[in-house]
């Protein structure tokens, strides 16, 4: 059963692994770009968002490269990119800087992006989510691979009110984009 937070507007979080990265010799794990597959998949990661008319108010990103570039090949993929703030918190972060930051949100954001890192945003999905559609739960115990994407629903008058297993999974997806013949 879901513990809910209270009457109130549906919020969503959606929880955005960043897309997969490359591991340039002599480049300090901060500074890693995404790889030609990151590339290709944080543009579909984008077009998943839209398609499913899941576009953020906020996004909330790491400082780290992979992460900045999969929000900005994301965000083209939209006509006008909500704002973006770029928080260093949240590079390696665990569940506690990551519901920190999140509890920080205006009030007025509906739908919040956030993009991190593994092994955080995993462990965010599960704390939060108290059930699911499908077997989504069961997916995101085995594995959160680069650019997969949870989404969490539930009904809270505040970003502060989000507690663990308060939130619905409704959906948890990989887009992969494809490769160039």
């Amino acid at each position: 059963m879901i513990a809910r937070a209270g009457a109130g507007p549906l919020r969503r979080l959606v929880v955005l692994r960043h897309a997969k990265s490359a591991w340039p010799t002599g480049v300090d794990d901060h500074d890693r770009p995404l790889a030609p597959r990151g590339r290709r998949d944080a543009p579909a990661a984008g077009r998943a968002l839209a398609d499913a008319d899941c576009l953020p108010d906020l996004a909330l990103c790491s400082t780290a490269v992979r992460a900045r570039q999969t929000w900005e090949l994301a965000a083209q993929q939209w006509g006008t990119p909500p704002l973006a703030r770029f928080d260093r918190r949240l590079y390696g972060a665990g569940v506690p800087e990551l519901l920190a930051a999140v509890r920080e949100v205006p009030d007025q954001m509906m739908t919040l992006l956030l993009i991190g890192h593994n092994p955080g945003l995993q462990e965010l999905v599960l704390e939060l989510a108290g059930d699911s559609l499908d077997d989504a739960l069961d997916d995101v115990r085995t594995k959160f691979p680069t650019c997969a994407m949870a989404v969490l629903a539930w009904h809270g008058g505040s970003w502060d009110a989000l507690t663990p297993g308060v939130a619905l999974l409704t959906c948890v997806t990989v887009p992969r984009g494809r490769k160039k013949p």
